[in-house]
């Protein structure tokens, strides 16, 4: 299965979650997504999503000067970024049990609620 389309779709999660608990700067965060075992994950890609969270006020950033190259700017959570991490990961959680099951016995998949749906 090609994993590029997946990606695209919860690259904002994954970036939150690398930094949740450690503020990164870019390559740092692509370094982290590519150890974690997201292999196919692209600079530019990282790049745009970092700009995308900041931009949407998830993110909080600051610059860290580096003695042997251009200084650093640092991504770091802040609490919009923490709820719209909660909110995500609760998204995942439902929608990766619901295909699970759907997956495991697909005559049952009708009875499942609609991805969604809160009830």
């Amino acid at each position: 299965m090609d994993t590029t389309q997946l990606l695209k779709g919860v690259l904002d999660m994954a970036v939150l979650a690398v930094i949740v608990d450690d503020d990164g700067y870019g390559y740092d965060i692509v370094r982290r997504l590519r150890a974690a075992g997201l292999d196919e994950v692209g600079d530019a890609s990282v790049y745009g999503t970092l700009r995308r969270l900041y931009g949407a006020g998830a993110l909080s950033s600051y610059v860290v000067p580096s003695d042997g190259g251009p200084h650093r700017k640092y991504y770091g959570m802040n609490p919009h970024g923490r709820a719209m991490l909660a909110d995500q990961r609760a998204t995942w959680t439902h929608f990766a049990d619901t295909l699970s099951q759907l997956l495991e016995n697909p005559q049952r998949s009708a009875l499942l609620p609609t991805i969604g749906d809160n009830s």
